[in-house]
């Protein structure tokens, strides 16, 4: 009767166990469900601009409305190319790392942009 656990998808240890109908890594801590896709526990999930199409590191992307920037002179204006952007797990919604010229750097959500 031996069960292999499965291994963690964050730290990728093989020291997990059950807890709750989740599974849990001993060494980072991270939980995760079993029942959840491969694709979602495998990898980060897929970040898409606001026409759907899937996003990467590196890309240039145009931003599709005008955006207020607070403490700034004025607006990001629409049709701005932000080059040389960073996909991560921002604050709230915001999932675009990124430096805007005239802005400097800062986070952008992916449903104001479209890939150029």
């Amino acid at each position: 009767m031996t069960e292999s656990t499965p291994t963690c998808p964050a730290c990728q240890s093989e020291y997990t166990y059950e807890l709750n109908g989740l599974q849990v890594c001993s060494m980072c801590a991270h939980e995760w469900s079993l029942s959840a896709s491969e694709e979602e526990t495998a990898d980060e999930p897929v970040i898409k601009d606001a026409a759907g199409v899937p996003l990467s590191d590196g890309d240039t992307v145009t931003v599709i409305k005008d955006l207020k920037v607070k403490g700034a002179g004025g607006p990001i204006k629409r049709g701005t190319k932000v080059r040389n952007i960073r996909l991560v797990n921002g604050v709230g919604d915001h999932d675009i790392d990124c430096k805007v010229d005239g802005f400097g750097p800062m986070q952008l959500k992916s449903s104001v942009v479209k890939k150029a």
